[in-house]
């Protein structure tokens, strides 16, 4: 997968980029990535990339110019990310994820001239309801995400249990020692019994799931994602609620 990313502050993500598993994403060749500085297509001699807008306001506006010249041979699906923009979620990130080629821009101040948006832009993306300095962490957080979905960089099974993949959230962890402070790893996670461990996690799963993201619930009741076992188990935890 190719990704470019248009940026006033390339330093930002090339950072990110320098250790962990970013890092042996692009050195094992699962990703390739395109940093682009969008002043350097302004055509203004001190590389001008923002004015302020028309009908007054607070803010600037990222200038038409730089990014039409900066998309003009451009091959990739398009994304702004933005406050205006669909809500992100794992669905959607594996959706791109499967693009070959993606590029994504990174606004500042009151965003991009529409112009921009209505000739280039095939998606605007937000990734929550609240307003960040700039996209570069949208653009980051919507990479990482992708990122995940690349075959090679994350092992399939942990892909499977992580959080929102199927619909649910992920199980609690625990590691060594098994008491700590008073406090005990679940026996049944020491038991060795691995088809009893995977029965024990589902419905961690589903209880958190139920508990703090009862809209994710309803949503996979609605689209029919869930095998028959979770669908036991939501009736199973709903009685137990209200007995």
């Amino acid at each position: 997968m190719k990704i470019r990313i248009l940026t006033l502050f390339p330093e930002t993500i090339e950072q990110y980029f320098r250790e962990g598993i970013p890092r042996r994403a692009l050195e094992e060749g699962h990703l390739e990535l395109v940093i682009d500085d969008i002043r350097s297509y302004s055509t203004n001699k001190h590389r001008k990339a923002d004015d302020y807008p028309y009908g007054e306001g607070a803010g600037m506006v990222l200038l038409a110019q730089p990014l039409f010249d900066a998309l003009r041979q451009d091959n990739g699906y398009v994304v702004h990310l933005s406050p205006r923009g669909h809500l992100l979620t794992q669905k959607k990130v594996q959706e791109l994820a499967e693009k070959e080629e993606l590029t994504l821009i990174c606004s500042h101040y009151e965003g991009l001239d529409q112009r921009v948006i209505d000739k280039w832009v095939d998606e605007e993306i937000s990734i929550g309801d609240y307003i960040l300095s700039g996209g570069e962490l949208a653009a980051l957080v919507l990479v990482d995400a992708m990122m995940r979905c690349l075959p090679g960089v994350i092992a399939e099974e942990s892909l499977i249990e992580e959080s929102h993949v199927a619909g649910l959230l992920e199980y609690h962890q625990y590691t060594r020692p098994e008491e700590f402070e008073g406090m005990n790893v679940p026996e049944i996670l020491l038991s060795g019994h691995h088809q009893n461990i995977r029965d024990y996690r589902l419905e961690e799963q589903v209880r958190l799931t139920m508990q703090r993201r009862p809209d994710m619930i309803a949503k996979g009741l609605q689209e029919g994602i869930y095998p028959k076992k979770v669908l036991e188990l939501i009736r199973k935890l709903s009685k137990e609620e209200t007995s």
